[in-house]
């Protein structure tokens, strides 16, 4: 049975981060892909998201971790979040560095509180199984454990990460939770069918649930000194006259190292790690085949048609166009094209290379082309 109302003890973080290279060059360091309606829903994902996890947590118990850059954008996408809630970063130290920023300060306003992470740029349709899933990741996070949601595979996806679950663990309020045996980096496509032909994978969706101090002791085992400048920092982060000055002596010298690295890996390894299947739909929104995906309904003739008040006239043509502005796109005979159109960057593609837009990036910066990132 799912509950209505607020998780006791719980507070929502949701780190804001990373620009979405794969997704440029609608997705640009000044407005990254968690400030773009990429699902159709008529809001940003990071929208999105805050509506999803607010039932969860309570207003005043969401915290957003994002870059000085962004704070604007994110207050006005998000009015109701509370001032000592937005956690700002000089720079992007990767996601240790965020959540790990996050459960300092949390544990030091409240000792004992339990925190799930969940980004800011994931697509989430059915509300109530994430829900059951997540009341389910705090009940196990109250023993100690580091748990995650890990996403039911529809498919052998070759584009996400997988986890290797073991038999169930015996935690009231908890029936599905299972014990996370170790985490598999993308596979090739035969090996991913295996993954799915077993039953014993689940996709790696990045959403953890634990103890703030929990998350502070695995750090501390594995980047003892990212450990030390994170408690720096939140001893100084409510008082407002330290919090810049310490914010700009220390993140930049912060490792910038990914939390599967640094804790969800060796808690797993230890036996630390629990897994909540999720039984909802899901998507990271990675490239653009991904959202082409998303907005497909299996019907031959799908164009997804997505931006302000595009003009795009098509003939036989399939894939997904983004565009703005007064310019007249016409497809003829072209099937799983992907175009996006902004004023100072074209990209034509189709989604069997959508992985590969993140090199156009690198090649981009290598050149000096600073100026479209």
């Amino acid at each position: 049975m799912v509950s209505s109302g607020p998780i006791p003890g719980f507070t929502a973080v949701i780190p804001a981060g990373g620009i979405g290279s794969r997704l440029w060059p609608l997705s640009r360091a000044d407005a990254p892909k968690f400030l773009h309606d990429l699902s159709g829903s008529g809001q940003t994902l990071l929208r999105d998201t805050w509506d999803r996890v607010v039932p969860l947590a309570g207003p005043e118990r969401v915290v957003v971790v994002t870059g000085r850059a962004h704070r604007a954008a994110v207050e006005e996408q998000l009015p109701d979040l509370i001032d000592p809630n937005i956690l700002l970063e000089s720079e992007p130290r990767d996601s240790t560095a965020a959540i790990g920023l996050a459960a300092a300060v949390l544990e030091r306003r409240e000792p004992g509180v339990v925190i799930g992470s969940f980004a800011a740029d994931h697509v989430i349709r059915d509300t109530r199984a994430f829900r059951r899933a997540v009341e389910e990741a705090v009940a196990v996070a109250r023993t100690g454990l580091v748990t995650t949601v890990g996403i039911t595979p529809t498919e052998p996806a070759i584009g996400f990460g997988y986890i290797h679950v073991d038999g169930r663990l015996d935690i009231e309020g908890a029936p599905n939770a299972r014990r996370a045996e170790a985490f598999k980096e993308k596979p090739d496509l035969d090996t991913a069918r295996k993954y799915v032909a077993s039953g014993d994978y689940l996709w790696n969706a990045g959403m953890f649930v634990a103890k703030a101090s929990v998350i502070l002791e695995w750090i501390r085992r594995s980047e003892p000194e990212l450990a030390d400048g994170l408690e720096q920092l939140a001893e100084a982060w409510d008082t407002p006259s330290l919090r810049g000055p310490a914010v700009d002596r220390i993140w930049p010298k912060l490792k910038r190292i990914a939390f599967d690295y640094v804790v969800a890996e060796p808690a797993a390894a230890a036996g630390a790690l629990a897994v909540v299947p999720g039984d909802f739909d899901w998507d990271d929104v990675g490239d653009f085949a991904a959202v082409a995906r998303m907005h497909s309904s299996g019907r031959p003739t799908d164009l997804a048609i997505l931006g302000e008040n595009p003009t795009v006239l098509s003939d036989s043509s399939t894939g997904v166009v983004f565009a703005s502005g007064k310019r007249v796109i016409s497809l003829i005979g072209v099937k799983n094209i992907v175009v996006v159109d902004t004023p100072d960057a074209l990209l034509v593609t189709t989604t069997e290379n959508a992985q590969r837009v993140k090199s156009v990036v690198d090649a981009l910066r290598l050149g000096g082309h600073g100026e479209v990132l």
